[in-house]
């Protein structure tokens, strides 16, 4: 399969760059579907993890009322709380579970099996 370079169109700057002939048939190789969609300079800072944008959602903190920003979207019917709240429910000891019953303290009983009468 012959193969030419081509300019794209990187998602992140809007710069052009060209997707080589040899990397085409690296990705051909590989069998990638889709074109590159970032140049080299954008994919590194991607790499070396380039700042993250997150959206930061404003919402009150439903242990202590004080208004707080969280890095999601809460969804209902679960609590979503302020930084110091957080790092308190974190450093509570969990409860403990209740202990496994000890096989040698309780016995399983097992019924005696029945003789069988064959008939005659």
């Amino acid at each position: 399969m012959e193969f030419t370079d081509r300019v794209l169109k990187c998602n992140d700057c809007g710069a052009e760059f060209i997707f080589t002939a040899g990397e085409q048939l690296f990705f051909h190789d590989k069998q990638f579907k889709n074109d590159p969609k970032h140049c080299k300079q954008c994919k590194a800072k991607r790499a070396h993890g380039g700042p993250r944008v997150r959206p930061e959602t404003r919402t009150t903190c439903s242990e202590c009322g004080a208004e707080t920003t969280v890095p999601f979207k809460p969804t209902q019917g679960r609590p979503v709380l302020c930084r110091s709240c957080f790092q308190k429910n974190q450093t509570r000891p969990a409860p403990e579970a209740a202990p496994a019953p000890d096989a040698a303290s309780d016995p399983i009983e097992v019924p005696e099996a029945e003789a069988i009468s064959e008939p005659s």
